[in-house]
């Protein structure tokens, strides 16, 4: 009998692989994405200190689209960049979360290079 494998668990196993490779630094932070069926979620984190630099999701009063979708994808992108920008951050290491490069992620991800961030 084949088993149905479980998404979330597949996901979880690709971001702890993906998370023993790549750390957040003071110099260099990480661009952490988490995506929900209703939200997206984005921090920026200095893993050395333990602590979230800034944060920006589509529950925030400036983004305009309230789902997980490419146009939300790119405001909260641009206000990502935007926060980072604020607090002097230019380059950081993109963490994808376990999630294939593609739809969602990768419109969140041009929209953070638009706005200045580099990865």
């Amino acid at each position: 009998m084949v088993k149905k494998t479980n998404r979330k668990f597949e996901r979880i196993r690709r971001h702890i692989r993906v998370r023993r490779k790549i750390s957040g630094t003071e110099e260099r932070p990480r661009l952490c994405v988490y995506r929900s069926n209703t939200n997206l979620y984005v921090q920026i984190i200095d893993d050395v200190a333990g602590k979230t630099l800034a944060q920006a999701s589509t529950l925030d009063k400036e983004i305009k689209t309230k789902h997980a979708n490419k146009e939300a994808a790119k405001e909260v992108g641009k206000l990502i960049s935007k926060r980072a920008a604020e607090k002097n951050i230019e380059n950081v290491v993109f963490d994808r979360g376990g999630y294939i490069y593609h739809g969602v992620v990768k419109q969140l991800a041009e929209a953070a290079r638009e706005g200045g961030l580099k990865f």
